[in-house]
């Protein structure tokens, strides 16, 4: 995806969640225990002035957050910050340098996809929250959402910090869970994820050939926005899952531990 593309979306789901938030503020969130409506607005606004202050003062701040911030009306918070947020990214190439925490990427492009990310998927929360359905999610969005948390979550969290996910794997017996989401055949994306007790690593993905055919443990598979909304833990509680699911549940269960530990 282009940054024109990410900044689209991140535009659409922040209109999404101004528009349901009001008057809901109380609502207990069911994909975020222990949240209300309300904390999932503070944190939404927290988050986007935290990636403007670091674009901003070129680092990221170490001291957070701001004294005010939590005694600030959450919907202002997150009008304000977003405003600032956009002035920041888009004053700037998505390819000029920015503080992040993933090392391989030190870039403004970096934040412009990783704010998108994360507001399609608190831009469902809010919904679940609110009791409204669940807009739809663009499949170029959901597609980069799924990679990006195999990779840019759970793979890179093997390599940095493995003692995060030696709980998961201890005593593994190796395990490989493929993933394919697609609208239809022809745009079919496929992912391999291998594990054993002491690695993880993920194969394939949209821009990449399909990993050589190999028996899997475990399958799932769906749309774009189900496998989404499946790999963050977002579907609508009571109501089927919107994956397909064959295979080793002992599997499917190590893996979605490591996407647990590499979320938190």
């Amino acid at each position: 995806m282009q940054p024109s593309r990410f900044l689209q979306c991140l535009s659409a789901d922040y209109e999404r969640i101004r528009a349901v938030v009001p008057g809901h503020l109380d609502a207990p969130v069911p994909t975020c225990p222990d949240w209300t409506v309300r904390d999932l607005t503070q944190h939404v606004g927290a988050v986007y002035l935290h990636k403007a202050t670091t674009l901003r003062d070129g680092k990221q701040p170490t001291d957070w957050p701001p004294p005010g911030i939590n005694d600030e009306d959450p919907v202002e918070l997150l009008d304000r910050a977003y405003a600032e947020m956009v002035e920041q990214l888009t004053s700037r190439n998505p390819e000029d340098p920015s503080e992040t925490w993933y090392p391989p990427e030190q870039t403004v492009g970096f934040w412009i996809r990783r704010m998108a990310q994360e507001s399609v998927i608190h831009r469902i929360d809010a919904e679940l929250g609110v009791g409204v359905p669940v807009a739809a999610i663009p499949d170029d969005l959901a597609i980069d959402g799924i990679d990006e948390l195999l990779k840019l979550f759970v793979a890179f969290n093997m390599v940095k910090w493995p003692e995060d996910l030696a709980e998961a794997l201890d005593g593994s017996a190796g395990h490989a869970c493929k993933i394919t989401s697609g609208s239809s055949a022809a745009d079919t994306v496929f992912w391999r994820v291998e594990t054993s007790p002491a690695t993880l690593t993920v194969l394939g993905g949209p821009t990449a050939s399909p990993p050589a055919a190999a028996t899997a443990d475990v399958t799932v598979s769906g749309t774009p926005a189900a496998v989404l909304r499946w790999a963050w833990n977002r579907e609508t509680p009571g109501q089927p899952s919107g994956v397909a699911i064959e295979g080793d549940l002992n599997a499917l269960a190590e893996f979605r531990r490591c996407v647990v530990l590499s979320t938190q």
